[in-house]
């Protein structure tokens, strides 16, 4: 096998290796947190539904605001306790989309998705992982404001991480829901696919939820033969990446094909098919003759394509 090209130095996996302690002992003492936030090194994040907001600057735009700051902006629905970061508290302010909305017609601020402030290097990377970890409670809460088993208003306890039902004194916890993204491996070829939702150039790994009662592997499996018709063998766990879009776990893995023949499930799919060392290593490299692509580094299938094409994928 040829030596593959230098890509450069590999980056950082997004929204990963977060220097936040979440400190999770304090979220039931109000008067620490209480202290916590009034403390002059406490910080924020806003977030109004899938928009974040940015103080503009420059060469990198501002992700933290002070909490005094914080609270200027607009009324905060619900405030979750992100954790310490070298002793200093983090909270994610939680504000109605229209308020956030309604800060882009400011000059200070930038208003936008997190996907887009991740993908563009918009902010410094270490802010990525407490603001997704703000995102993806704080979007919980947005859709679970009720009781699921008798519908009553619940409370928010546990500094934003539970809500309580005052009549069925049922606790709801945020859920995070786990996701199997896989690179099916034919030898020297890889399988990749295309979803609708792409942009035209991109292919990327198949991906798709764990059911109930299913283990990782046996999702890999599953996916794998119902999006492409692929029978896999052995799974081999790679990485994983929080994906708050809006609360998922990408759960990275290698799968050894034991068929070839690709039959492709057009309720899932475009299309898909196997790719060599080769033609990877342009489409990472953004040479590719036709144009095609691989998703961007922030993603995780970006990191498990080039770690293939790299020569990590190993079943031994």
């Amino acid at each position: 096998m040829p030596p593959p090209p230098d890509l450069g130095r590999k980056p950082r996996l997004g929204y990963t290796d977060s220097r936040i302690e979440r400190a999770a002992e304090l979220r039931a003492d109000e008067a620490a947190l209480a202290r916590l936030a009034a403390d002059a090194g406490a910080g924020a994040y806003v977030i109004g539904g899938d928009l974040i907001v940015l103080k503009k600057a420059a060469p990198l735009n501002q992700a933290m605001f002070t909490v005094a700051q914080a609270r200027t902006l607009a009324p905060a629905g619900e405030i979750v306790f992100l954790g310490l970061h070298e002793g200093a508290a983090r909270f994610g302010f939680g504000i109605a989309p229209a308020a956030a909305e309604a800060l882009k017609t400011s000059e200070d601020f930038l208003v936008t998705d997190l996907r887009s402030i991740a993908v563009h290097g918009l902010i410094d990377t270490e802010h990525l992982p407490p603001m997704a970890e703000a995102k993806a409670v704080l979007h919980w809460h947005l859709r679970h404001r009720h009781c699921a088993n008798c519908g009553v208003a619940t409370q928010v306890v546990q500094a934003g991480w539970r809500r309580d039902c005052p009549a069925c004194k049922a606790e709801h916890f945020p859920r995070t829901d786990p996701v199997v993204i896989m690179l099916a491996i034919d030898g020297e070829r890889c399988l990749l696919g295309r979803s609708p939702r792409f942009v035209p150039s991109m292919w990327s790994c198949l991906a798709g939820f764990v059911e109930p009662g299913e283990s990782i592997e046996d999702a890999v499996r599953r996916e794998t033969r119902e999006e492409a018709g692929i029978v896999c063998g052995r799974v081999k766990y790679l990485a994983s990446q929080p994906w708050p879009f809006p609360s998922s776990l990408m759960i990275g893995c290698f799968a050894e094909a034991r068929t070839h023949e690709i039959v492709v499930d057009r309720n899932e799919l475009e299309d898909a098919r196997w790719f060599d060392r080769a033609e990877i290593a342009t489409m990472l490299a953004r040479k590719h003759s036709d144009g095609l692509t691989t998703p961007p580094p922030v993603a995780i299938a970006h990191y498990i394509i080039r770690a293939w094409m790299e020569g990590e994928a190993s079943f031994d």
